[in-house]
């Protein structure tokens, strides 16, 4: 049973306004840059991870989909575990080497430290 009027993210729960209907913003899919176009950088990270370590590659510009695709592809070239959350690719372990043989061989480029 669907309701007529969900609750959106902004808090909206109810209006007296009979002809008040919540903005369903539909975005548009961000493009995904070319591979040799991704500003990507790696590094590792522990922190609130209760002390295990993460490789993470961010900096991705592009849809939540091509994003998983390639944390998709990262865990699968790594043998290892990972997500894709907020923008980065979270690979399981110190993989910075691997994900960076992986990026070149796949035209990925290195970004220049900010």
């Amino acid at each position: 049973m669907s309701k007529k009027n969900k609750a959106d993210q902004l808090g909206f729960v109810y209006s007296t306004d009979p002809s008040f209907q919540f903005n369903n913003s539909d975005e548009t899919p961000a493009t995904t840059l070319s591979p040799s176009n991704q500003p990507l950088m790696i590094s590792l990270d522990k922190k609130q991870r209760g002390g295990k370590t993460v490789t993470l590659v961010s900096g991705f510009i592009g849809s939540a989909e091509d994003l998983e695709t390639l944390a998709k592809s990262l865990k699968n070239f790594c043998g290892t575990g990972g997500s894709a959350k907020d923008g980065e690719a979270i690979i399981q372990g110190d993989q910075r080497d691997k994900v960076l043989v992986w990026l070149t061989k796949n035209g990925y480029t290195k970004s220049k430290k900010r």
